[in-house]
């Protein structure tokens, strides 16, 4: 015997009943006519996938390295020209 299947639209629609409107998965199990150990799995799927993997978080610790320096670099510039800006201030006067 085989389940039903059903379509991911479905599924994620049902986990969004929970986690963004704040129903319970048996309330919304019971309302839909599927199992709640359904629901269940579908609701972990639906963590795990959200959660970046190890290669997205290098990416993301790499750029935010290289965001780092370009801020610092940007932030030394910019006194830089702040006391220029304050000496030839001074000269023409």
């Amino acid at each position: 015997m085989r389940g039903t299947r059903y379509t991911a639209e479905f599924k994620a629609e049902a986990v969004k009943q929970i986690t963004e409107r704040g129903h319970g998965v048996v309330e919304v199990s019971k309302r839909l006519g599927i199992s709640d150990k359904s629901l269940y799995s579908w609701l972990k799927q639906s963590q795990q996938s959200d959660q970046p993997n190890s290669k997205d978080l290098a990416a993301l610790k790499q750029e935010l390295q290289r965001m780092k320096a370009e801020l610092k670099r940007t932030t030394e510039e910019r006194d830089i020209l702040k006391k220029a800006a304050a000496y030839f201030a001074k000269l023409s006067d």
